[in-house]
């Protein structure tokens, strides 16, 4: 059973930068791709960015392109995305997820809200 958890929001000024961590628990994770998702209150959930399994592989929403950098350390069964010059439009609940063989795995998320 694979549990991932989300940390590292919070509330940051314009032009800050935060760092979220997606722990993943199960033996899957060195093998899964994995994604970032957000959410803003009143709007759907869309996809941020993207990691291969090896982490060789990246790709981002086009606003977050230049801004955010996703990166994965296997051995710690962690996902990282660093933010960099936030802007108040990035403020969402931030949600990981792993896509194994069988299904796809979603945290819970991790608040990040930027004060212009």
């Amino acid at each position: 059973q694979v549990q991932l958890v989300e940390s590292g929001g919070g509330l940051v000024q314009a032009g800050g930068s935060l760092r979220l961590s997606c722990a993943a628990s199960g033996l899957t994770f060195s093998s899964s791709p994995m994604d970032w998702f957000r959410q803003a209150p009143g709007k759907e959930r869309e996809f941020v960015a993207t990691i291969s399994w090896s982490g060789g592989v990246t790709y981002y929403t086009d606003s977050v392109k230049g801004r955010f950098t996703i990166s994965r350390d296997n051995a710690k069964n962690t996902m990282y995305l660093q933010m960099n010059s936030l802007k108040p439009e990035d403020t969402a609940v931030y949600f990981c997820t792993e896509r194994t063989d069988s299904k796809d795995y979603w945290g819970k998320g991790t608040q990040v809200t930027v004060a212009s």
